[in-house]
């Protein structure tokens, strides 16, 4: 599938085309992403609506290759550069083509000085909630909401006042708040942020109000097409489930439960413990653990797994490890224990694809990496009601069957887990202190409220040593090595500028609490050329 929209060559369209075909539309929307830390927030936000949304490229991606793909509108993000300072790049042409177009923050302040408004720095910046009224309560982009009401404001720069444009809202520091000329929509203020009252709305008023959108994802139609046909599949059997708490596999408990109502078979869930983060087990627990429809195991492999990565330095020998040596044997093992007919996992359309797998048109397909759930070989056949989705259409169908918002939106979490946080050979030192440092750092990545502001945060323990010192003693222990990102799609990613108190006070903590625990780095490296994890 493609990841990021750059140029619109036959290649990237046959994959849109396919995409299309997977999400049932024959529409898209283009996201320019310009390096706002909430960028995967503007991406939820319409994945939520059930609309197609490629992210696009602005530095690769022209107005030929705009006009070539002729997307159904166009938003563009907020971002640290400043117009008439550092402008970023992009193809302003573009804003001419005609399509509907939402500028968000930065995204607002190009296209008003592409048509000759003046955008400078404010004398009063804005950060954090502040009183947006709307100045013309007819406007499209704000039907259903109120004439005022608490916007999330973040920037130093701002749009002044024109008679090339209408100011259709304003703030006490930003008199064009929001504004529109033509087919170009601008916003001041972030829409996306959930302290912006009305975001939502919002978004559906561009998507299908501006722009004319006539697709959704039918999430709730395609869970019940689903749910009858697991229905048929289980009745009177017993089906194991691989269970990890996160947003595919509880989407398949969801549709499994509503499968198996009165039809007579019984569902168990197996959580597989070991090399996962250390509220994983506790989250799945608090969601899992109490249901009447689902028996809830625990199954403890730490033992198993560091057995199998026992002398493996590679992260890729890890993951084959990972996958073969444990995750395909404990499984299998559970299925028979259970006497189970049927087994089940949140395996998506991408996981087969990216593995080689999910051939389409008969044409082969390369192998971008080895995904943990895919090419496996049970005794029992396999369910896998999402392998015809991508993540955020198989998170709509969770939607749309009441799956807990908690579990659809946790940051992402390699399959291998924490095997992929340790360099070099795996340890049980090694991998408890990976466990203790992550169980550190998410917890205040929580406490701080900046869990949501990041797409995913993690911790790697590293070959390198560092000298301590220890009262009157002294010694060598490991360098622990930071990171967070703020991506939308992971296929590119900036790392996220964290508060200096927040690190000092996450280091300290690692330093003093972990054993074996020398020094504490932070990574700010941005994708490419670095990838997020480290393997």
């Amino acid at each position: 599938m493609l990841q990021t929209f750059q140029k619109a060559t036959e290649q990237a369209l046959a994959a849109i085309r396919e995409e299309m075909t997977v999400r049932k539309t024959t529409e898209v929307f283009l996201l320019f992403t310009m390096g706002s830390q909430f960028d995967h927030l503007i991406k939820m936000a319409l994945e939520r609506l059930g609309v197609y949304c490629l992210v696009a490229d602005p530095a690769k991606t022209t107005v030929d290759d705009v006009r070539i793909l002729w997307p159904t509108g166009i938003v563009i993000s907020g971002g640290p550069a400043s117009v008439h300072s550092e402008p970023p790049p992009f193809d302003y042409l573009i804003f001419d083509l005609g399509i509907p177009v939402l500028g968000i923050c930065l995204g607002y302040q190009m296209w008003a000085k592409h048509i000759g408004v003046e955008v400078k720095a404010a004398d009063k910046r804005e950060f954090g909630p502040h009183d947006l009224v709307v100045t013309s309560p007819d406007y499209t982009l704000f039907y259903g909401c109120p004439r005022r009401m608490k916007v999330l404001e973040s920037h130093g720069d701002r749009v002044e006042p024109c008679p090339h444009f209408e100011i259709t809202a304003s703030t006490d520091n930003a008199l064009a708040a929001a504004a529109r000329h033509n087919h170009l929509h601008g916003l001041q203020f972030h829409p996306e942020c959930t302290e912006t009252e009305y975001g939502p709305q919002i978004f559906e008023n561009f998507c299908f109000r501006i722009c004319g959108a006539r697709d959704r994802y039918p999430a709730q139609d395609v869970a019940q097409q689903k749910i009858a046909h697991l229905r048929e599949q289980t009745r009177d059997k017993r089906v194991l489930l691989a269970l990890s708490g996160g947003s595919d596999s509880s989407t398949v408990a969801y549709l499994l439960k509503e499968a198996m109502r009165d039809n007579g078979g019984k569902l168990r869930g197996v959580y597989i413990k070991g090399i996962d983060r250390p509220d994983d087990e506790a989250h799945a627990r608090q969601y899992f653990g109490h249901e009447d429809w689902l028996e809830f195991r625990v199954v403890d492999e730490t033992e198993a797994f560091l057995a199998a990565v026992k002398g493996k330095t590679s992260m890729s020998d890890k993951r084959l490890a990972m996958k073969f040596g444990v995750y395909q044997r404990v499984l299998e093992r559970e299925i028979q224990e259970y006497a189970a007919s049927l087994v089940a996992q949140g395996t998506l359309y991408t996981d087969n694809s990216e593995s080689g797998l999910g051939y389409t048109g008969g044409a082969r397909k390369a192998v971008i990496k080895h995904h943990h759930n895919t090419g496996l070989q049970f005794s029992v056949p396999e369910l896998t009601p999402l392998d015809d989705c991508v993540k955020d259409s198989g998170r709509n169908i969770g939607r749309s069957i009441g799956v807990p918002e908690a579990l659809l939106t946790r940051h992402p979490f390699p399959g291998p887990g924490l095997l992929l946080r340790v360099e070099g050979e795996v340890t049980a030192e090694k991998l408890a202190m990976a466990h203790w440092i992550d169980d550190i750092y998410i917890s205040e990545l929580r406490k701080w409220n900046l869990y949501d502001s990041v797409w995913q945060a993690g911790a790697v323990v590293t070959v390198s040593t560092h000298t301590v010192s220890m009262g009157d003693d002294a010694g060598s222990h490991a360098v622990v090595c930071l990171w967070a990102v703020w991506s939308v799609n992971g296929f590119t990613a900036r790392w996220a500028e964290l508060p200096v108190d927040f690190q000092r006070h996450v280091s300290r903590r690692i330093t003093n609490e972990v054993k074996g625990a020398g020094a504490v780095t932070y990574r700010i490296s941005d994708k490419p050329p670095t990838t997020i994890e480290s393997g």
